[in-house]
């Protein structure tokens, strides 16, 4: 027979009990129990739950945002006193604050406040403007169209703009010699524009006849591409030395031609563009899975691959149109924001735009300033930067670059 052995909250049972028959034994079972291993407190994960991990990610990445603005606007502060004309930040403050804020009772030197307003206040909003249109446009570019080494000119839109450029400076200076001093600029300008706008819709165009791939979209773009640049190539042949000069100048890209008239053309039509893209930043967040993914989780899919090379190609083509080609900025900034901020497009796009911002206006500074007086076109500045990030992206990712 077996015997209990029982205490004041357990009862330990055991076969036999030849010496301790009727005993009470609870100092025996708390013995026993005090040999068994006591569970171990399970460690609370210290990256909390997903909603605190949620929240912490997006903290750092609008604190990233802030970095960016504040970086901006000290790029902005050395750009407007940088020169052959030396302006202090203090007269930079007084001009700027007296141009935009009509309470403010301070006053400026004649020669800072032409030199700022006149001169280099319109080429710096010029410069910040081209600079997130391009970047922005990149990141957009390279999101809907799955491919890493996407720019904005991808879609024949610099082939395009190159072209109505050159049409207009070597054929209006021949037919329109009388007047083109005073329109050139604007035959130009709006030439560069409208044929960059063309390039971009052929390309839609083409792509449409097999479903908008990105595959489609960007072979088309190449091959408009070389279609208009032989028509540049013709183009200068044909020139004459002044039209062939002024032409060379303008393919080299440049913010020589900055003035308040131009920031206000092109600050609504960019600012819209920025909307559209932040607008539809979650249909591409799900994209990027892929797009029976996106498609299956209600995303229209070839509605906002357009919409989105739409914006993007329209806001990139007029900002090209009065600075000329600018190459990189579209590249480079869009990678160096996903190191920083990841793929999340309602962050990556803010923070390549802000990014691209400030470097087309720290290498327009430098082309201002390294060989004073004269200035080295900013889109020579813009390839030298460019080129060897290239280079080390091919080389550091090439196992995850597929076109």
């Amino acid at each position: 027979m077996g015997w209990s052995c029982k205490g004041p909250m357990f009862t330990l049972k055991h076969r036999t009990d030849p010496w301790n028959q009727g005993r009470d034994c609870t100092g025996r079972a708390r013995r026993f129990l005090a040999l068994r291993p006591s569970p171990v407190p399970r460690p609370r994960d210290r990256r909390g739950t997903v909603e605190e991990i949620y929240a912490s990610t997006t903290f750092r990445k609008a604190l990233l945002l802030v970095g960016l603005v504040i970086l901006l606007a000290a790029a902005g502060l050395v750009a407007a006193t940088a020169g052959a004309a030396q302006v202090g930040a203090g007269d930079v403050w007084r001009v700027v604050a007296g141009k935009f804020l009509p309470a403010y009772r301070g006053t400026a030197g004649e020669l800072a406040r032409t030199v700022v307003v006149d001169l280099r206040l319109p080429r710096i909003l010029l410069a910040v403007i081209t600079g997130m249109s391009l970047a922005g446009a990149g990141a957009a570019m390279q999101g809907v169209l799955h491919n890493p080494l996407v720019d904005p000119y991808i879609l024949g839109l610099s082939s395009g703009a190159a072209f109505g450029a050159a049409l207009a400076i070597v054929l209006g200076a021949g037919f329109l010699a009388p007047v083109y001093g005073s329109v050139g600029p604007y035959l130009v300008i709006t030439n560069a524009f409208v044929f960059g706008i063309l390039a971009m819709w052929l390309v839609y165009g083409i792509a449409r006849l097999r479903g908008t791939a990105p595959e489609t979209l960007i072979l088309g773009g190449v091959a408009i591409g070389y279609l208009f640049s032989a028509g540049v190539a013709l183009l200068k042949y044909v020139s004459e030395n002044e039209a062939l000069k002024e032409l060379v100048v303008w393919l080299m890209g440049g913010l020589w031609g900055a003035t308040w008239e131009a920031v206000r053309l092109l600050f609504p039509l960019v600012l819209a563009s920025q909307a559209v893209l932040l607008y539809y930043a979650w249909d591409v967040n799900a994209l990027l899975a892929g797009e029976e993914v996106a498609g299956s989780l209600g995303v229209n899919v070839r509605r906002v691959r357009l919409l989105y090379l739409g914006a993007a190609s329209m806001a990139a083509a007029a900002t090209v149109a009065f600075t000329g080609i600018i190459g990189f900025v579209g590249l480079v900034a869009p990678h160096i924001c996903r190191l920083l901020i990841g793929n999340d497009y309602r962050f990556l796009i803010p923070c390549s735009s802000l990014l691209g911002a400030a470097l087309l206006l720290v290498a327009d500074t430098g082309a201002r300033t390294i060989m004073a007086p004269t200035e080295i076109p900013v889109g020579v500045i813009t390839s030298l930067i460019g080129v060897p990030f290239f280079l080390g992206l091919l080389l550091k990712r090439r196992s995850q670059i597929s076109l």
